[in-house]
This record gives C-alpha cells, sequence and structure tokens, in this order.
C-alpha cells in the first residue's frame, strides 16, 4: 500500500517540488528525472509518485507505470545517447543497494568495458534456495 508522501523521503519532495531535478518525464503515476550523481551521460531515475519504499510494498499497478515509463525513457535514452549497452536498475534494501527507500529504476546506459561492477560470477546450474521450494509450489497455477 502506497504511504502518503513521506516527509523524510527526497523523491516525494521531489514529487512535491520541494526539491528541484532536472525533469525529463512526467505522468499521472510517474516521474523520471535526471540522476544527480550519474555514471554515464543518460543516466536516470524513474519513480512512481506515490511513496511504496521497496519492491516488497509497490502495488502492481504502480510498478507496471513505472515500468512502462522507465521503457519509455530508455528508449529516449538509448537514441540520444547512442550507448553500447543499458541496464535497468532496481535495489530493494541496503544490502542491494538502495540508497533512496523510495521504489525507483535507474535507467543506466552502459559503455563497453567501462569498469562500473554490477555483474556476478556467473555458475551454470538452477540453486533456489531450499525455503523457496515450498512457497513456488503453493503458489504455482
Amino acid at each position: 500500500m502506497p504511504t502518503e508522501a513521506d516527509t523524510n523521503c527526497i523523491f516525494c519532495k521531489i514529487v512535491q517540488g520541494e526539491v528541484p531535478c532536472f525533469k525529463i518525464f512526467e505522468d499521472r503515476e510517474t516521474l523520471a528525472f535526471m540522476d544527480i550523481s550519474p555514471v554515464h551521460d543518460g543516466h536516470c531515475l524513474v519513480i512512481p509518485k506515490a511513496h511504496f519504499a521497496t519492491v516488497f510494498d509497490i502495488a502492481p499497478r504502480a510498478v507496471a507505470a513505472a515500468a512502462r515509463t522507465a521503457a519509455l525513457v530508455a528508449k529516449a535514452v538509448d537514441q540520444a545517447v547512442k550507448p553500447d549497452g543499458l541496464n535497468l536498475i532496481q535495489a530493494n534494501g541496503p544490502g542491494a543497494g538502495q540508497s533512496v527507500g523510495h521504489f525507483h529504476f535507474h535507467v543506466f546506459p552502459r559503455k563497453m568495458n567501462d569498469g562500473v561492477a554490477i555483474n556476478w560470477e556467473r555458475v551454470c546450474g538452477i540453486r533456489p534456495a531450499p525455503a523457496m521450494v515450498p512457497w513456488f509450489l503453493n503458489h504455482s497455477t
């Protein structure tokens, strides 16, 4: 469930116009703006206007709206910046690197050999956590 704007959330303050941003897209449900600490030209953020801290809190409709906007913005960044690739990054909690407690996507253009480490070691094989198996068995269609 969304909460009212969090008075301590920088993204809520941006949505409310209390903190400036370089806005690149806005609709009824979402806002996209340039990242204040970009890794590469074109690095921007897409947020739902309603406050949801993480993917565990966000309503399906809000995540769908943010994903639609992220896809639209990613296409624009790809055309404008012409990167070698592009990541859509969405982190949840400090262990995943989430620095602002408001659900958001990074639209992150990449350059070959840019040295940005967000990759993990590739190991063959499917390895679900044992505790996941009963959950999936009870929730599959």
